[in-house]
């Protein structure tokens, strides 16, 4: 199977109605993911410039019908953009509820809500619900199955050497047959392996530059190999 170039965004995959596109995903700066089918719309991992991209590319129509954001993990390269977002929905006087699928834990998008009401609250025109993920027990919304896992991301400590596990997860939706795994950012997982296998599409991190950054991310060896045994996979997160 020919591997897509690695930096090349957007990054785009259909089967029938079942679309992905990738705006980007680019560490330490921003990822950005739209997710539809006849009966969803989903963004993953707003990060910077989501709004922007979703303007030009689908414009408010589309961004209107957004039902859920799902959230991988709270670092600023993919929450950065949810404030904007959040805003401009109010701007187009939306009126169906938003839910917002995280880690429990994800202390960030908490924030990021609890300011957010603080600041607009009184003028909101539509209902913001936060839904932290406690457990990997599937469910769905309007024939699409998100079955949530979690993945191992970790951050360095305060001192600079050590890292810590932070909240994070990866996701799989499944729709009319068709599965698309997403892994958000990650060290290397067995629970990642497991989902990814078979999927129809397979989104894999590979943030490491090499073996050294690998207890924090994957590296391009690491990734591809579990990208193999899914039937197509993306390589994304590929720093340059």
């Amino acid at each position: 199977m020919k591997q897509p170039n690695l930096h090349k965004y957007p990054l785009i995959w259909r089967k029938d109605d079942f679309f992905i596109k990738i705006y980007c995903s680019i560490p330490n700066v921003a990822t950005g993911i739209l997710l539809t089918t006849s009966k969803n719309a989903f963004i993953i991992d707003p990060g910077d410039g989501i709004l922007r991209d979703l303007n030009q590319d689908v414009g408010p129509e589309i961004i209107l019908l957004v039902s859920d954001i799902f959230i991988s993990h709270g670092h600023h390269d993919h929450v950065g953009g949810v404030w904007s977002l959040l805003t401009y929905l109010s701007v187009l006087r939306r009126k169906s509820p938003l839910s917002i699928y995280f880690p429990q834990g994800c202390v960030e998008i908490v924030s990021i809500y609890n300011a957010f009401k603080k600041v607009y609250g009184k003028e909101l025109s539509y209902s913001i619900i936060l839904k932290p993920v406690t457990s990997e027990k599937s469910f769905v919304k309007n024939s699409m199955k998100i079955k949530p896992f979690s993945v191992n991301h970790r951050e360095l400590g305060p001192d600079g050497i050590t890292s810590i596990r932070i909240p994070s997860m990866g996701f799989k939706f499944t729709y009319d047959g068709k599965s698309i795994c997403y892994g958000g950012d990650t060290a290397y997982s067995e629970n990642l392996a497991k989902n990814a296998r078979f999927s129809d599409l397979a989104i894999i991190e590979a943030g490491a530059k090499d073996e050294l950054g690998s207890e924090l991310h994957m590296t391009v060896e690491q990734a591809s190999k579990i990208g193999l045994t899914a039937k197509e996979y993306f390589l994304v997160h590929v720093p340059d």
